[in-house]
């Protein structure tokens, strides 16, 4: 496509308006793209955990759209940022990061994105390539171009300032070195989460004091978990990892509640476009009161589900995936055909896993602890039979499918 024309210019504007939360400039971004060169668009990532999630996948999405519209993406690894540790929305200080534990997860970063991101499109970035050669003067010229002042703007900052709870200085390096981010690489688009606004519009200022124009802030939603309510994230175990196998994808998106099913379309679908998402919508909302609505709707959920699985993992997963989810919502978890189910393959000691920490193992269960409160809750199911001992024990040689609530996977123990 071509920016130069105003035809093809509104389209653009169209396709990436879809979404979004605020553009800050409407106008200036309508004018670059008229320009009909190659913009130069930056999302930045903190590794600050191994594994990214459909949430960092809304900035992902954009970052292809933007690719697919013929413009330079940069995916920019905060591996200096990372080790400072962003306070956006915390009410204490980030434990700061090791050196390694940062590349270690850089590297994980680089292999999961081009699940989403074009490889020959992308040019992938690291902030210690101008922070490490960055001098002490260097950091303090830095800090000389904001105030404390400006800094307590912040709702964050602003809230734990009221409240006499602690500010470490480097925090609020963080919000600088971030928006210097963006006059080291001459960006004109920088792409960021609602609670980053802060953050991107630092690298407009920044941008103006060095004498370069100021890049077009473009804010995204936060991505609500499987639960609906908070922001998707590990931590809280609402989160789909787009590392994960298919049948989990397939069984996660399954759960979420019929709601939540078209701000994810909006977000994160490829295959249901705006047109598409409006038709199954007016359908929907059709058969209010009726019992096909609830069919219907699993019928919608089934398409994001095949879509994110074969995303991730490769349509041929995501199509056994899919195939193991009906079979297992059509027997109820009896009579399952474990064909259709690919075995995780656990390693175990002699005296082999009691079936707490099997299920953890096996990624039914965030902990033990939560694995025996399922086993009270007379949830757990073996080759689909009720299991609420705690001490049972499953050895080397065992091959079956495990099942907590709805959830069902194939394990096979192997003699580690």
């Amino acid at each position: 496509m071509s920016a130069s024309s105003p035809a093809s210019v509104q389209d653009a504007l169209d396709l990436i308006r879809r979404g979004t939360d605020e553009i800050l400039k409407l106008d200036e971004l309508e004018a670059r793209l008229k320009l009909g060169r190659p913009l130069r668009i930056k999302a930045g990532f903190d590794p600050t955990a191994p594994d990214l999630h459909l949430g960092h996948t809304v900035l992902l999405n954009k970052m292809r759209q933007f690719q697919d519209l013929g413009h330079q993406v940069i995916f920019l690894i905060g591996d200096f940022t990372g080790m400072i540790g962003d306070p956006t929305g915390k009410n204490v200080t980030r434990k700061p990061l090791t050196r390694e534990d940062v590349l270690a997860n850089a590297q994980t970063y680089s292999d999961q994105v081009f699940k989403v991101l074009d490889r020959d499109k992308t040019e992938v970035r690291f902030n210690s390539e101008w922070f490490g050669r960055m001098s002490a003067a260097d950091m303090i010229k830095l800090a000389g171009q904001h105030t404390v002042a400006r800094m307590l703007e912040r709702d964050d900052f602003a809230k734990r300032y009221a409240a006499q709870q602690s500010i470490a200085i480097h925090e609020f390096l963080y919000p600088l070195v971030q928006g210097y981010d963006s006059v080291a690489l001459e960006c004109d688009v920088e792409l960021g989460g609602t609670d980053q606004k802060f953050n991107l519009l630092m690298g407009r200022g920044l941008q103006e004091h060095h004498g370069q124009p100021a890049q077009i802030v473009l804010t995204m939603p936060l991505l609500e978990g499987l639960d609906g309510v908070a922001k998707m994230s590990k931590s809280l175990g609402n989160y789909i990892g787009i590392n994960e196998p298919a049948i989990d994808i397939v069984q996660k998106t399954m759960r979420i509640d019929n709601a939540l099913m078209w701000r994810w379309i909006e977000l994160l679908s490829f295959d249901i476009g705006p047109a598409d998402a409006r038709e199954l919508r007016a359908q929907y909302d059709a058969m209010e009161g009726d019992d096909r609505q609830g069919a219907f709707a699993t019928g919608i959920k089934l398409r994001l589900a095949e879509e994110f699985a074969a995303r991730f993992d490769g349509s041929d997963a995501a199509r056994r995936a899919v195939l193991a989810w009906q079979n297992i919502n059509a027997s109820r978890g009896a009579g399952v055909d474990r064909d259709l189910l690919e075995a995780r393959e656990i390693a175990v000691a002699v005296e082999g896993l009691r079936i707490a920490a099997l299920l953890t193992a096996a990624g039914l269960t965030p902990s033990n602890s939560e694995a025996n409160r399922k086993l009270k809750e007379r949830a757990v199911r073996v080759d689909n039979e009720l299991i609420e001992d705690p001490q049972r024990s499953f050895i080397a040689g065992f091959d079956g499918l495990l099942a907590v609530g709805k959830r069902v996977v194939r394990v096979r123990l192997l003699a580690g």
